[in-house]
């Protein structure tokens, strides 16, 4: 169940997902890297006033996938006319910006509702490089061992050549997340928050996303590990082309951000794992997150 409290829309009613126009039966292993025959990709691209950078992002996705969908978050820059104009597209609109969580929520919907064994969400940003899809893809069914549920990019796995400087205090937040995971949930990962993922199709309906906004990988790993998925970490260039990118309103705030953070995780931790003690809050977590 992937819809709790609440649906798509504002007042709780959900959006009816189109059905795909005909089209070419392309299948992944006709995609360079990926060896895996037969199995059904969806690559989706959760995005939100991104007219700057999408013509040329697709571009590039359209070079490494064969079904591509486009959440369209409400954009209002002129994005939404730029897909109407493209072609060999599935896009589904938000009629208002609900959130980030809420992009990522309808392309699971969207990809159960329409048979994908796949998905790979990828941001709109350019700071994924849409020629690693397939590589990630393949790691959920590797050749030899059991399927992987989540196959998560990581951008601090390995050191790439030509790698950005992070934005200090979005890494120091990352770092502390990664704490966080590990001490209350014994989940390790070196990167909590990269959008650059893979996921069995088959394992999306054990979620339960409530949480539209930019804390959703918090609610996420919580409920991962509370169904007891398989996880495995990627490695992936670490880049960023805009530091100062909004989070919108108070949340680039980093220590308002980090408090909505922990007010997400603490509230499914009591829900997943209801005997566990919350945690004492840290005097200095505050100024260290900022």
């Amino acid at each position: 169940m992937l819809s709790g409290d609440g649906g798509f829309g504002e007042t709780g009613d959900s959006i009816d997902l189109p059905r795909p126009a005909p089209r070419m039966e392309v299948h992944a292993k006709f995609i360079p890297g990926v060896a895996m025959s037969e199995t059904r990709i969806l690559t989706a691209l959760p995005v939100y006033n991104e007219v700057s950078h999408l013509r040329e992002v697709l571009a590039q996705v359209r070079r490494y996938s064969s079904d591509i969908l486009v959440v369209d978050d409400g954009s209002t820059d002129g994005t939404a006319e730029l897909l109407a104009r493209e072609k060999d597209l599935f896009v589904v609109r938000h009629e208002t910006n609900l959130g980030y969580g809420a992009g990522i929520r309808t392309a699971f919907e969207y990809s159960l509702e329409h048979d994908y064994e796949v998905l790979v969400t990828i941001d709109c940003d350019g700071q994924h490089q849409p020629c690693l899809i397939p590589k990630l893809a393949s790691a959920v069914f590797p050749d030899s061992g059991e399927p992987v549920d989540i196959v998560s990019g990581s951008r601090y796995l390995t050191k790439f050549e030509g790698d950005s400087t992070p934005p200090e205090a979005r890494r120091r937040i990352n770092i502390l997340i990664n704490e966080l995971l590990e001490d209350r949930l014994g989940l390790t990962l070196t990167d909590s928050f990269c959008g650059f993922k893979a996921y069995r199709v088959a394992a999306l309906p054990q979620f339960e996303i409530t949480e539209l906004g930019y804390a959703i990988p918090l609610q996420f790993w919580v409920q991962a590990v509370a169904k007891n998925l398989t996880i495995e970490e990627f490695p992936v260039p670490l880049v960023y082309l805009e530091e100062k990118r909004s989070f919108g309103g108070s949340l680039d705030d980093s220590e308002r951000r980090m408090a909505y953070y922990l007010e997400v995780f603490e509230r499914e931790m009591s829900r997943w794992f209801p005997e566990a003690e919350p945690a004492i809050q840290d005097a200095g977590c505050s100024e260290r997150a900022k």
